[in-house]
C-alpha cells in the first residue's frame, strides 16, 4: 500500500510537469526555463502555486495574480497520471520492470495531450522515449534473467510500426507519420510483454478510434474531413493492452 502511495504521488508530481511539456515543446520552448509562470500575465508561480490538483481548486481554477482561467485539463491531467502510476504498480509490484512502464506511461500522457493540441507528436519525445525504453527495457531483462524479452522488444516494434507505416502509405492523410512513431514505441514496450499483445493494443486502437472519432464530429459538429487525433487513442490501446494484455488476447483467441 505504501508503493501505491508513493507511486500516486509521484505521478501527480509528474503530471505537473507534463503538463509543462504539452504546453512547451510544440510551440519550440524549454520544459525547464523559464520557471512556471501564467501565461496570460506572465508572473512567476510560487511553490504553494504549484501543488499538484490543491492549488487549482485552492486558486478556483485561476491565477492568484491576474485572475486569468486556468483550464481544468491542468488537474486532470495531473490526476490521471496519478492514477495511472497507480495501475503500473499494481501491474509490475516491485519488480524493476516498473520503471521503463512509469516512463512509458508518462510519455503516452504528455503524447495525448499534445496531439489534441496540436494534431501533432514530437519526434524528440518518441525518440527519446525510445531511447529510455530501450535502456530500461534492457537492464530489466537481464535483471530478471529474460533476455528473450529484448528480442520480442524489437519484433514488437517492427510489427506496430510496419503496421502503421502501411496505413500511412496507403492513407498519407488518414495517417501521418508520428503516429507511425508512435507506434514503433508501443510496439517496443509492449513486445517485451508479449509479443502476441502488440496486435492486440493495434487493434483496440483502431476500435477506440472508431468510435472516439465519430463521437468527436458529433460532439464538436465536424465535417468528416476534419482531421481527428489518433495519438490518444494509440495511447489507450496501449495502456490498456500494459495493464490486461494477457486477459485481453486470451479472449481475442477464444
Amino acid at each position: 500500500m505504501s508503493l501505491l502511495v508513493v507511486l500516486f504521488a509521484l505521478g501527480l508530481c509528474v503530471g505537473s510537469f507534463l503538463n509543462v511539456v504539452i504546453w512547451r515543446l510544440p510551440r519550440g520552448g524549454s520544459v525547464v526555463q523559464p520557471p512556471s509562470h501564467c501565461p496570460n500575465c506572465e508572473m512567476q508561480l510560487r511553490a504553494r502555486d504549484l501543488v499538484p490538483i490543491v492549488s487549482w481548486l485552492v486558486l478556483r481554477g485561476g491565477c492568484r495574480g491576474c485572475r486569468a482561467r486556468i483550464s481544468v485539463r491542468y488537474p486532470v491531467v495531473e490526476f490521471v497520471t496519478g492514477l495511472l502510476f497507480v495501475a503500473i504498480g499494481v501491474r509490475f509490484g516491485l519488480s524493476l520492470a516498473v520503471l521503463p512502464f512509469l516512463v512509458f506511461t508518462a510519455i503516452a500522457v504528455a503524447l495525448t495531450g499534445i496531439d489534441l493540441d496540436t494534431l501533432t507528436l514530437p519526434r524528440q519525445l518518441i525518440y527519446g522515449g525510445a531511447v529510455a525504453g530501450a535502456v530500461l527495457l534492457t537492464m530489466s531483462a537481464l535483471v530478471q534473467g529474460e533476455p528473450a524479452r529484448l528480442a520480442g522488444a524489437a519484433i514488437g516494434a517492427a510489427i506496430a510500426s510496419g503496421a502503421l507505416l502501411a496505413v500511412h502509405e496507403l492513407s498519407p492523410r488518414a495517417m501521418g507519420f508520428g503516429d507511425v512513431r508512435f507506434a514503433g514505441l508501443i510496439g517496443l514496450h509492449i513486445g517485451w510483454l508479449g509479443v502476441a499483445q502488440v496486435p492486440a493494443a493495434l487493434l483496440l486502437a483502431f476500435v477506440l478510434g472508431a468510435v472516439g472519432g465519430l463521437a468527436f464530429l458529433v460532439l464538436r459538429r465536424r465535417g468528416w474531413r476534419t482531421q481527428v487525433p489518433f495519438g490518444p487513442f494509440l495511447a489507450a490501446g496501449a495502456l490498456v493492452t500494459v495493464l490486461w494484455g494477457r486477459p485481453l488476447v486470451h479472449a481475442w483467441l477464444g
